[in-house]
């Protein structure tokens, strides 16, 4: 479930206690969630590795170490928790750190969906997983241009360009939703018919969206929190996702539910031609 604000969330959470912390050690519960390298490897490459900041690029989080970046995609289910050694790790601690302070920072997540990679600093931007990824939501390199040229042979629905993540990364299916509706685009419409001012509002939707989430902690949708203790407060600001059969804020129509390509979409079809 985390989209671009809930992963920027809890990466500000993380940066506050890991900065110019050393992980000393780690272990492995669960090797599926070592993507690259081997798990050996893994293990043996981020001893006495000092975490300097923490980055991130569309819905990864992103360690950056002395030598290395250690790639976390939390997927549907991921999460970081603080412990100490006396607290029992449960079944869902899949990773766990052991940092220079006494702490140990853990890997949670229920399905196992959750991938790392350990790669060079000096290579990781230009292998995959990164090198596969398009632009950021605030890039300078984000326009009109850039999308009609991505978008002129596509026939599916704009609703699924606007997940694809070797496009413009962070959106999810809850932001994609918000931001057609506020753009007033059907998303059912065929990419390559969406003209150049609604590209243009899909862009400054994206960017508005995304931002007022982000100040907001992102959104807490069902069993999904960023941050242990932590809240995110944007689902009592969403306009369509989740209102299936509710008014439309604007005509008061019911909103509709609709799966376009397997995942839910919400949308007024008085407002969103």
């Amino acid at each position: 479930m985390p989209e671009l604000p809930e992963v920027e969330t809890v990466r500000r959470s993380l940066e506050k206690q890991l900065k110019n912390r050393t992980i000393l050690n780690v272990s492995v519960h669960y090797s599926n969630i070592i993507a690259e390298p081997s798990v050996e490897i893994f293990k043996t490459d981020i001893k006495n590795q000092m975490i300097h900041q923490m980055k991130r690029y569309g819905k990864w989080l992103i360690f950056e170490l002395d030598q290395y970046f250690l790639l976390s995609h939390l997927r549907m289910e991921g999460k970081y928790f603080f412990r100490t050694k006396e607290d029992p790790i449960s079944k869902h601690e899949h990773v766990i750190f052991y940092l220079d302070d006494g702490r140990e920072l853990r890997y949670h997540d229920t399905r196992k969906f959750g991938r790392m990679y350990l790669l060079p600093k000096e290579t990781a931007y230009q292998v995959p997983p990164l090198s596969q990824l398009g632009l950021e939501p605030w890039s300078e390199l984000l326009t009109v241009s850039y999308l009609k040229e991505k978008y002129k042979h596509k026939t599916i629905p704009i609703k699924t360009s606007l997940l694809d993540q070797s496009i413009i990364v962070g959106i999810g299916n809850i932001y994609a939703n918000e931001i057609l509706f506020l753009s007033h685009i059907s998303p059912l419409r065929k990419t390559n018919r969406v003209t150049k001012k609604e590209l243009e509002s899909i862009i400054n939707y994206t960017r508005k969206v995304l931002k007022e989430a982000i100040d907001l902690g992102g959104s807490t949708i069902r069993s999904y929190h960023p941050s242990e203790g932590v809240d995110g407060m944007f689902q009592q600001r969403l306009f369509v996702h989740g209102k299936e059969g509710e008014p439309c804020p604007i005509c008061e129509k019911p909103i509709r539910k609709k799966f376009i390509n397997g995942r839910s979409s919400y949308y007024c079809t008085n407002c969103q031609k």
